[in-house]
């Protein structure tokens, strides 16, 4: 796995658990310090790709990375106009 961006996460600096929380509170929590990390955007998408189903990752809860799947493997439709 090629993931050196987490060496320059916001994480880097917090305990492990901040970001494997127990309730909605802790998962705020752990957003908060994500909101403004300088890799958020790969973070998230190692989580997705790897389909990591625990913790905060990306500032994205489970739920959400969930979420994201789903509107992922969704077909857009296309609506043909008639001329």
């Amino acid at each position: 796995m090629d993931t050196p961006w987490m060496n320059d996460g916001n994480c880097r600096n917090h305990p492990p658990e901040v970001f494997f929380p127990s309730d909605g509170v802790g998962v705020t929590i752990a957003q908060r310090i994500c909101a403004t990390c300088p890799v958020r955007e790969p973070c998230l998408e190692y989580a997705l790709e790897n389909r990591i189903d625990h913790g905060v990752w990306g500032a994205t809860s489970e739920r959400e990375r969930r979420r994201i799947l789903k509107a992922r493997r969704e077909p857009i439709e296309v609506y043909a106009t008639g001329s």
